[in-house]
């Protein structure tokens, strides 16, 4: 609590009233949280979330022993929450602009989103965003990482999803600890994705389990289709937005674009056998695809990372955090190699 303090005080001459409900959703989470070891022995524990906590204590070890992820109290406790959701994240782009806007934090840096602990306080600052001119959207949250600076717990929220995709959200957030630049949110999260990638292949593989790796993969494929869908329309969007057509053209063009967009996902998501009634099922617009390049688009340079390091973690951590201490400029053109992508002086690590 001190340290919320502490933050809070320094932070409210900035924005009061969104620090104060960002201290108090904080503060809530860390109060309910208890220790697992006292869940699991709670006779009001149900027998479905002790065997779950059980798996999600086992993967935590893991992550420590076989990933090289930090060994504190971070996942260690649980908090119960009322609620589908922990935070809210807001999104917002202009009207004919893939940038997205960005909201800066003393400890998470700038970040292409900004989170509510209440979903009204969110849509409420959506509206405000698009009376401005914005497109906006709104996308709940089921876990969230602060980086370290509190001991994160395992929340109730995150229930709703089968026991690989608990393991891979442990591995992504844990993930934010090891490397995070301030201000790079696409950075930040395809390097989390990639080593959620990494940690669910060798859990799976340390059990005996690769039979629920196909599943995952498959998940997996179907996101990265989606994503080159969506960088596909991004590319034709950039063309309209810098051609010189007046702004009723690019209205126009842009509505097309993203009209075929949604005709595309969700015919290839019924042709999988899957719904489309997730983040593309809304009307699309610029903050709806903005999302998609943060956690997607660096993924392919980090596992070229990856595979050069011989599948050597701290290679691979070495690598990426020889990366993060690079400019901007020298990072987006080391990351855009791709394939390219050096080694630095850690030759003799490339041998598993």
């Amino acid at each position: 609590m001190a340290r919320i303090l502490i933050m809070l005080i320094l932070c409210l001459p900035l924005t009061g009233c969104y620090y104060m409900q960002a201290a108090a959703g904080q503060w809530e989470v860390i109060r309910k949280r208890e220790p697992i070891g006292e869940v699991l022995v709670d006779p009001q524990t149900t027998p479905e979330l002790a065997a779950r906590l059980r798996i999600l204590t086992e993967a935590r070890d893991f992550s420590v022993s076989h990933l090289g992820l930090p060994d504190n109290k971070s996942y260690r406790s649980y908090t119960e929450l009322e609620r589908d959701y922990v935070v809210w994240n807001v999104f917002a782009a202009p009207e004919f602009s893939l940038q997205p806007k960005q909201w800066c934090f003393p400890v998470a840096g700038c970040v292409s989103y900004r989170g509510y602990f209440s979903r009204a306080a969110a849509v409420k600052k959506s509206e405000q965003l698009a009376a401005k001119g914005y497109d906006v959207a709104v996308g709940g949250v089921a876990a969230y990482s602060t980086l370290g600076k509190f001991n994160d717990p395992i929340l109730s929220t995150m229930m709703r999803w089968d026991d690989v995709a608990l393991v891979a959200v442990l591995f992504h957030e844990l993930a934010h600890q090891v490397v995070y630049i301030k201000g790079d949110s696409a950075f930040n999260e395809s390097f989390a994705t990639s080593v959620e990638e990494i940690g669910v292949q060798r859990w799976l593989e340390s059990r005996d389990e690769m039979g629920k790796m196909a599943d995952y993969r498959e998940a997996r494929d179907l996101q990265q289709v989606i994503s080159g869908l969506v960088a596909d329309a991004r590319e034709a969007l950039e063309i309209v937005y810098q051609s010189d057509s007046d702004d009723f053209d690019k209205r126009a063009l842009k509505s097309e674009a993203l009209e075929k967009l949604a005709d595309q996902i969700s015919t290839f998501l019924v042709a999988n056998g899957r719904e489309n009634s997730g983040w593309y099922s809304g009307e699309l617009n610029n903050a709806r695809l903005i999302s998609t390049t943060l956690y997607e688009g660096l993924l392919p340079a980090f596992r070229s990372v990856y595979a050069k390091c011989g599948r050597e973690m701290q290679c691979f951590y070495a690598e990426v955090k020889r990366l993060a201490a690079m400019s901007a400029t020298e990072r987006e053109v080391q990351l855009a190699a791709g394939d390219a992508l050096g080694l630095g002086s850690n030759e003799s690590q490339l041998v598993r």
